[in-house]
């Protein structure tokens, strides 16, 4: 059945092009957050260990929500991590960082997904996609605020 929700089938494909993107980038911090979560070392362990639990937890929660608003625009969403590779700007860490690499890194995903997101704003405006705009307001606002908790774990 055709979807007619307003937005012409264009728009929403270059709305969904963008929002799997913003999938991959967020499924792709996702793994890097819960990787350090079970290698983290040192003496802010306790308090990392929780921290990036309690990000890959609203992470796993976050690639719902955007996976069910690129199926509601009419297209699959990514899923594989083949696909996720290829989409996302956030790239693998290879080996195990100490602890004050491995929140510079995520401080950089966090800013990442934040840019990905804003940088689908222009389709969605020009589409008047008022329940993705939010979305990605949203999603901007967790991820501009993490990066700056965890920046302030940097300070000295």
């Amino acid at each position: 059945m055709d979807i007619d929700i307003g937005i012409k089938k264009k728009d929403r494909e270059a709305i969904a092009e963008g929002l799997s993107r913003l999938l991959a980038d967020t499924y792709t911090l996702y793994l890097k957050t819960h990787n350090f979560h079970w290698n983290v070392q040192g003496p802010m362990f306790q308090t990392l260990h929780l921290m990036f639990e309690t990000q890959y937890t609203e992470l796993a929660l976050a690639v719902d929500l955007i996976a069910e608003r690129i199926r509601s625009l009419g297209f699959p969403a990514p899923g594989t991590y083949k696909q996720f590779a290829a989409l996302s700007s956030i790239k693998e860490t290879e080996g195990v960082p100490n602890a004050t690499t491995m929140i510079k890194l995520l401080v950089e995903g966090q800013e990442a997904v934040a840019k990905t997101a804003r940088s689908v704003f222009p389709v969605v405006d020009k589409a008047n996609d008022a329940p993705t705009a939010d979305l990605l307001t949203q999603r901007m606002q967790v991820h501009e605020k993490t990066a700056w908790m965890l920046r302030s774990l940097l300070e000295k």
